[in-house]
């Protein structure tokens, strides 16, 4: 799965830059904890934003294309934050066989955002998972802590609404 870099504009406070200045000061210069960084500037930031990738590659002497590389490797790691209210569509088996993709195609179209990416007021953020560990209410989408089943696409729009 090839992961969505950000359309929102990087901004940050000085407690977030001085957070990711630390951990990096902390990793003195090893490049063995350059996952360890990236964890703790995901949980500062809450994804990857491009500009500390830079800052990170820069304090390890690392290049930002290993940095990127790791990324978009482990599932862990996000490249786009996440909205105030996370969509998950489940494309496991189950929901797939169910109809799960003209659901995922339906959110698509009503927030004008793909799989990976956040809408630009960052409400919402879209994700298609593998399995929600829910296949007997297939098709399922999650909206943060919120499990939808039984799903068709003419549901998305009254289940959005909700969270307007």
């Amino acid at each position: 799965m090839v992961k969505k870099i950000s359309k929102i504009p990087f901004t940050e406070t000085p407690e977030q830059a001085e957070a990711l200045a630390k951990a990096i000061a902390d990793a003195n210069g090893d490049k063995n904890r350059l996952m360890t960084v990236m964890q703790e500037a995901q949980g500062i930031y809450g994804y990857l934003p491009y500009e500390v990738q830079i800052r990170i590659a820069e304090g390890l002497d690392v290049p930002v294309e290993k940095i990127y590389g790791v990324a978009t490797f482990y599932a862990q790691f996000a490249l786009s934050p996440k909205g105030k209210y996370n969509i998950s569509v489940c494309l496991g088996t189950a929901c797939y066989v169910k109809g799960s993709q003209s659901v995922l195609d339906e959110i698509v179209k009503e927030l004008g955002i793909e799989p990976g990416e956040c809408t630009l007021d960052a409400k919402f953020s879209l994700e298609a998972c593998r399995c929600v560990g829910a296949c007997g209410l297939a098709p399922v989408m999650t909206v943060n802590e919120d499990v939808y089943g039984k799903l068709t696409p003419d549901m998305v729009k009254g289940i959005l609404a909700k969270y307007e």
